[in-house]
Order: C-alpha cells, then structure tokens, then sequence
C-alpha cells in the first residue's frame, strides 16, 4: 500500500489517536494538531509527563505514557524529536496500536520498520493536519 493510500485510510478510519509529546503551550504544532484532529471528529488523547492530569480541552486527560491510557488506540502521532521515536514506536507495538504517525521532522527509519514488522501501519515526516485537505473526504 502507498503513502498515500496508508494516509487516506487513516485520516478516514482511524478514530482514536494518542498524540504523544503534546502540549498546551500556544504556538506548539502538538497542540494545534490534536485540536485540529479533535474538531475533525477524531478521539484525542495526549500523552505527555509533563503535563500529567491537566485537562487539554480534547477527549481526556493528559496521561505520562501510552501504557496509561487504558483503551485501544487506533494511531499513535508522534511529536518527539528523532532520536526519542523509537521508544514511542516501541511503546505503540506493545499497547497494540493500529498504526505510528511521525509528524513532520520525525524520522526513524529503523524504528518504521520494527513498527511494520508488528503489523503497524507506518506514516512518517508528514503531518494529518496537512494531509487531511488532500486525503479524507
């Protein structure tokens, strides 16, 4: 399956999304996205330990890790520096996730492969805000 198909498929099935590294903080890609997604009828759920227990205004508290949400996510979008991907992909394969999405500037290729290996559907460098004008219907 292309990038693009991967893409449209997500932006159209996956309902619930765990953004990792969000923040509240004006200005951040994190949070604007999530509320992006949240008003395109997506579930949102933040994950960040810095902000544990704060009410982010989307579909949850904000948790410290994907082993703490507690429910099916169908993709974890990634808003961690490169060299902290891996350890979110590898969190994603053991929660059970349906698919890792790497924002733009977050790239693993090792990581996208453990990923796919478990199953997982792969996006990376791209962000759902951006594709969501060229994919979901």
């Amino acid at each position: 399956m292309s990038d693009d198909e991967t893409i449209a498929r997500l932006l159209a099935d996956a309902d619930t999304w765990a953004v990792v590294g969000w923040s509240p903080r004006p200005g951040r890609a994190s949070g604007s996205v999530a509320r992006f997604l949240h008003d395109h009828g997506k579930r949102v759920l933040p994950v960040n330990p810095d902000f544990v227990g704060q009410a982010s205004g989307l579909d949850a508290p904000v948790v410290a890790s994907l082993a703490d949400l507690g429910e099916p996510v169908d993709v974890v979008d990634v808003f961690r520096r490169s060299e902290f991907a891996g350890a979110v992909v590898d969190e994603a394969v053991a929660i059970g996730a349906g698919a890792v999405w790497m924002q733009l500037g977050v790239i693993d290729a090792d990581a996208a492969e453990r990923a796919r290996a478990a199953g997982l559907d792969v996006v990376m460098d791209r962000c759902p805000a951006i594709e969501w004008r060229h994919h979901a219907a």
